[in-house]
């Protein structure tokens, strides 16, 4: 495979640009590349830790990345052998580049860091949104430093990155179906609550707390909100109709000359024998 004339000259005004940049610009660009690969694998590690108190299918999706990501790899490398493009460093006369230049049969096109670095960030954002303004960005950048060091072409990367944002995201949603009943299986014995956390208990919907007397609050009502306890069939006492003085007559009332047991029958503090 040739390069296209436009992305040989973008790789010549790159790397010349690059290559006047101070020393230590050069080591970042030439280290951060794998170094960046190695913050992808902690949040691989993180969006597992994570998900151990979510439900299966976050679970699910959070062992599946790692997953997509070599799938999107496969696929980078497949074509790389397939189309065989030569490194820039070496099919461009006069190239200046900061990184040592591959050995021959280590193909240009697409860019493997690029496609991995891409579909590292598109399964993580998959797993956890809110990374997205993080991890994006990041893929962006390693890939670009990948021209920056002199060992790719321009559109080797864009092509790398593309493969990567678009495979990762497919192979992980299609993993997902087969490890959700899994992890939903696994998280039955001991083992693999620990390593997969447990199963979330489901919330009752409504659930209301009890009241200063005991009567409380039943059962939610319609939008959740809470019902007297009357309503969901417990007897409710009405505390304004009710006093010491009633309780304590009506229990000198019961069995007594008052009483239900004794002459008079009543009970209340208001009869008094013979009145």
């Amino acid at each position: 495979m040739q390069a296209p004339d436009f992305s040989v000259q973008l790789y010549r005004d790159v790397t010349e640009w690059a290559w006047g940049t101070p020393s230590w610009v050069h080591s970042v660009a030439d280290v951060g590349t794998n170094a960046g690969l190695l913050l992808f694998a902690v949040l691989f590690v993180a969006g597992w830790w994570r998900a151990r108190g979510l439900d299966a299918r976050a679970m699910g999706l959070a062992l599946s990345a790692p997953f997509a990501m070599v799938a999107a790899y496969l696929v980078s490398e497949v074509s790389k052998d397939f189309l065989q493009e030569e490194r820039p460093c070496r099919a461009v006369s006069g190239a200046v580049h900061i990184a040592s230049c591959p050995p021959p049969g280590d193909w240009s096109f697409p860019s493997n860091h690029a496609t991995i670095a891409a579909a590292s960030a598109a399964a993580l954002v998959v797993v956890w949104r809110a990374l997205a303004p993080l991890v994006l960005p990041l893929a962006a950048l390693m890939a670009f430093s990948r021209v920056f060091v002199g060992v790719h072409y321009p559109h080797d990367v864009a092509a790398g990155f593309c493969v990567g944002v678009l495979v990762a995201p497919v192979v992980a949603l299609v993993l997902v179906r087969a490890a959700e009943p899994l992890v939903d299986f696994m998280r039955g014995f001991s083992v693999g609550s620990v390593l997969l956390g447990v199963r979330p208990v489901p919330a009752v919907a409504g659930a209301g707390h009890g009241g200063r007397h005991g009567g409380g609050l039943g059962v939610g009502g319609r939008g959740g909100r809470p019902v007297p306890a009357a309503a969901a069939g417990a007897t409710r006492v009405d505390d304004a109709a009710v006093t010491m003085p009633d309780v304590m007559g009506g229990v000198r009332g019961v069995g007594g000359p008052g009483g239900p047991g004794g002459p008079g029958g009543a009970v209340g503090r208001h009869h008094r024998p013979g009145s």
